[in-house]
Formats: structure tokens, sequence, C-alpha cells
């Protein structure tokens, strides 16, 4: 997830809930997880499944065994494999601590032919070749049951670019953009989206090869970075204000969760994704329940319009004037230690083997 934040966070207190600045987020979970017991949530859909009828499904798979056996596959090649091996190794874990037989399976190591020998995958290969429909399509060419969402999403949702253009097409609000090349001229990018921007690889995940851009003449060195990604780069306008996250379950939307990185002046990079210990997550977010429950419909339909399945998550930020905008979509996110999906599920109640679980059962 990569992002914008740049703004000093004050609450109304008719509109907000309390918050706590919460370094380490298990107590942001504990309350959140109190707090949803008591209040009523607004309905989000005749077409969403809440939360004590997945747990209904899941309940109805008892036994490992219906599982046979299970691909847990991560690493692979691509520049998120670091953060794929500790996903994949917690998932893998909490598999196994349920008694399913699963083992890991590395396409960097092992002959993709040899998925022929289980009987599920569940895919934590984050980045390319396993977040962009790569991997997707072996699959459905094997005819092996796999987590998550299906070639067209995934290609989708790994090409910042065609996401945007689709949600625009859609009547979906994201920031503008544009994209760029050696031959750009830099003061026709600033002309049309302002300073500061955002200079990303329209092909890469986990803000690598970001670049926050403040002046003019920051803009050739931002793009010799990204360009090390690939040749497609895009410039986006920087949005001022709040950030958030939107975990999507079962065609579910998930409390939505405000992400504050210790320099809120800069953006929700590598670091503080995966490294620092000085982010601030916050659930509840911050927002009134009517605009927690507007954002949530817009990431449903966010999420909807590129044909993703099964789980997810939507990026998106709040600008000074009140008005959301969709950054990305994360067709496979993080299920590492620092990670928002099982973040989000803990405070609908679901730890992090249960939520393991339902993904899981999702391929039945």
């Amino acid at each position: 997830m990569n992002r914008q934040n740049n703004q000093s966070l004050s609450q109304d207190s008719n509109e907000h809930r309390q918050q706590d600045n919460i370094e380490n987020p298990e107590p942001a979970l504990a309350a959140a997880q109190s707090e949803q017991e008591n209040d009523d949530k607004p309905a989000l859909g005749s077409g969403q499944m809440n939360n004590n009828e997945a747990s209904s499904k899941d309940s109805q798979v008892k036994d490992a065994s219906v599982f046979g056996k299970v691909a847990v596959v991560y690493g692979g090649n691509s520049n998120e494999r670091t953060v794929s091996l500790d996903s994949g190794a917690a998932v893998l874990q909490a598999l196994q601590n349920q008694g399913v037989d699963a083992e890991h399976f590395d396409p960097k190591d092992q002959d993709i032919t040899e998925l022929r020998a289980y009987d599920r995958v569940f895919n934590v290969l984050h980045g390319r070749g396993g977040e962009d429909g790569l991997l997707q399509g072996v699959l459905q060419w094997l005819d092996i049951p796999q987590t998550g969402s299906g070639v067209l999403a995934s290609a989708l949702g790994m090409d910042k670019v065609r996401t945007k253009q689709l949600w625009q097409g859609c009547g979906l609000s994201t920031a503008p953009f544009s994209l760029l090349t050696a031959d750009t001229d830099w003061q026709q990018v600033v002309n049309m989206l302002g300073l500061p921007l955002i200079i990303k690889p329209v092909h890469e995940g986990s803000s690598i090869g970001m670049t926050k851009v403040n002046h003019l003449d920051e803009l050739p060195a931002a793009y010799a970075t990204a360009v090390q990604c690939g040749d497609a780069v895009m410039a986006e306008r920087w949005i001022t204000g709040r950030e958030f996250t939107i975990v999507i379950i079962d065609d579910e939307a998930y409390p939505v969760i405000r992400l504050e990185p210790a320099d809120i002046s800069n953006f929700y990079d590598f670091e503080a994704k995966y490294n620092r210990n000085d982010t601030s997550y916050y659930i509840p977010c911050g927002l009134s329940a009517h605009d927690e429950q507007h954002l949530q419909e817009l990431s449903l339909a966010a999420f909807r319009a590129v044909d993703a399945k099964g789980w997810g998550r939507i990026d998106a930020m709040q600008d000074n004037n009140g008005s959301f905008w969709l950054l990305e979509i994360n067709t496979v996110p993080g299920m590492t230690s620092h990670s928002l999906v099982p973040m989000a599920a803990q405070a609908r109640g679901m730890d992090f083997e249960s939520l393991c679980w339902h993904i899981l059962s999702q391929t039945l």
C-alpha cells in the first residue's frame, strides 16, 4: 500500500470516537472488538455476508482433511519476496496448527507444474508472478482451486493505471494521475497535477520505488528511482488528509482502519509497513458512522468493479474537504505481524488462525 498523509489529525467530539495513539495495535484491536459487540453496525447491502453467516460457513468445515493436500505458495522472485516469505510462513503455521496438511511451495525453487500434486492452493505470493494473474492462470489451467481473485482481477489490480481508468469509467473517485516517460515535460505534469506529487511504479506493491516530490526539480530523480522497477511509471496527485484501508472478505467491508505514519509529512512507505513500530493504527477509525459506511460502500464498489473475489484490501484517502479518493486495490494482501487484514479481522472477533481457515474454506 502506498500512501499520502501529511496533515495533523483533529476530531469533532460529536462525530468521532475518542482515540488513543497506538504504536502496538493489540490494545486498539481489543477496544475495537469490544465496541463492535456493543454497537449496531449499519447494513452494507444485501449481497454481503455478515459475520455470523461467515462463521456458519466455516463451522461446516470441521475436519481439516476436507481440504486435502494444500500448497501454501509464497516466496517467488518479485521485489516483495521478503514480505511474501513472512506472510506465507505465518499462514502455513496457522494452517498446520489446525491440522491442515499444508506445505510450503516456492516457485523460485520449484517447478510450477509440481502444483499438480496438491488439492488446492493458498496463495500468499505477493507482487509479480503471484498477484498479477500469472499464478492464477496456471492454477485455472491445472484446475486447482485457489484462494483469492482470478486472472482478470489480479491482472487489473497489479496495474495501477488500468485500475484507476476502470474506476474512473465506473464513476468512482480516484486520485488524478499521469503516465510518465523519460521525455515527459515535468513542468506540464506539475501544471496538471500540482505539487506535491507521488511518483510510483505502475506494477509494484508495498510502496516499492515510490517517492514523494515537493519541488519540480525533484521529478527526474523520482522518475529514475521508479523506472528501475519497470518501464511503466505514473505521477499521482498528493492528497493531503487522512489515510485509510478497507479490508474486504466474502464481499463484506470490515471495520475501516486509519493509518498514521510517525512522520505524517511522508507516506505509508515500505519501512512503515513492515519494519517500523511507530506507525499508529486506529480502529475505530475516527470517521462518523455515516462516513465510515460511505467509505465501505465505495470500497466494495471498487472491489467489485475489478471482479475481485474472496478477500482483499482497498486503500483510500480522505482530503481536507471530507471527500474520499481511491488509491489502489491489493488482491493478495500482506499477512505479516504488521499487516492490516489480520488487524481488521481481529476487530471482528476473528483471530489469525480462524482467518486463515476461513480464507482457505473459500476454495471449497
